[in-house]
């Protein structure tokens, strides 16, 4: 074993256990407001990850700095959190968690659009332009075929502004590159994340909670608490710092399927059969936009 294999394991299994809980997420956030207004599970979410957070970060003996670069860094990480996931809480009460998912997996296309068109520091080839075509070619199928599912357009488009919102805190967050560490990062936007919700209060008081909520939903809350607010942000922070933009939000690519998957077997979401060959062409085209990066960073090494 070669002197660079250790470091490239902790970095794809870091990899893979971000997949596996985004994929799980959308199910999670599904459950979670089923008795619950979404506002608050939202603020209940992020003041509790703080909490937890600050006792971590205690525990490792982190700092958590507020001078200015820092605080425009958890500023820049905080739009990953209240900014995203602001949207995807509305979007739960019109789409099924496996639909949230694939609309999701769109993530990488957009980065590589805001690269090309906004920041000019990436440039778009034939294939990618295809491939994304396609991709869009694939979920207006499934759109299509989904006369008897839970889609409505304006999930659709709060799923779209969800998406420019993690995409522009992925590229913020880069730009910034504030000496933190990823639990110092992430505590920072959750507290940031936290305090900014309390701008929703005025708006959703008279929803406050009255009573326990049953389990499903508990177990939806208590995941989206823990392992989406805390151990996501961790696994998201320390991959943004070492890789590209555009290979992070690749995970996206691979929630999808899992997502579909969880919410057939879990929540008896259906998908019909011609709404997976949409699936199939959605990732067909992703993987048409990655080919040439794969090619280069990949298969040239073999």
């Amino acid at each position: 074993m070669n002197s660079n294999s250790s470091p490239m394991v902790v970095t794809a299994s870091i990899y893979a256990l971000l997949v596996l809980i985004w994929a799980t997420t959308p199910l999670a956030i599904v459950w979670s407001v089923q008795e619950v207004h979404p506002m608050w599970v939202l603020i209940i979410r992020y003041f509790g990850a703080s909490i937890i957070a600050l006792f971590l970060l205690k525990l490792m003996r982190d700092p958590l700095p507020f001078d200015q670069t820092s605080m425009k860094s958890y500023l820049a990480g905080s739009l990953n959190l209240i900014g995203a996931q602001l949207f995807i809480y509305i979007a739960a009460n019109y789409l099924t968690s496996g639909l949230m998912a694939l609309i999701f997996g769109f993530s990488p296309l957009i980065a590589g659009l805001i690269g090309h068109v906004i920041l000019k520091t990436q440039k778009l080839i034939w294939l990618q332009w295809l491939g994304m075509a396609i991709a869009v070619s694939g979920l207006s199928f499934v759109f299509a075929d989904s006369a008897d599912s839970k889609i409505n357009p304006i999930g659709v488009v709060l799923m779209l502004i969800s998406m420019v919102s993690y995409i522009s805190s992925i590229f913020w967050v880069k730009q910034i590159n504030a000496p933190l560490s990823p639990m110092s990062q992430a505590t920072g936007s959750l507290i940031i994340s936290a305090l900014g919700s309390l701008c929703l209060l005025p708006f959703i008081w008279q929803h406050m909670p009255t009573q326990m909520p049953g389990m499903q939903t508990m177990i939806g809350f208590v995941f989206t608490m823990i392992m989406s607010s805390i151990v996501a942000m961790l696994c998201y922070f320390w991959l943004i710092r070492r890789l590209a933009a555009s290979t992070v939000s690749l995970s996206n690519v691979m929630t999808p399927i899992i997502a579909l998957v969880l919410g057939a077997s879990l929540n008896h979401e259906h998908i019909s059969s011609n709404a997976f060959i949409g699936i199939a062409v959605v990732m067909f085209g992703i993987v048409m936009y990655f080919w040439k990066e794969w090619r280069e960073q990949y298969f040239s090494k073999l």
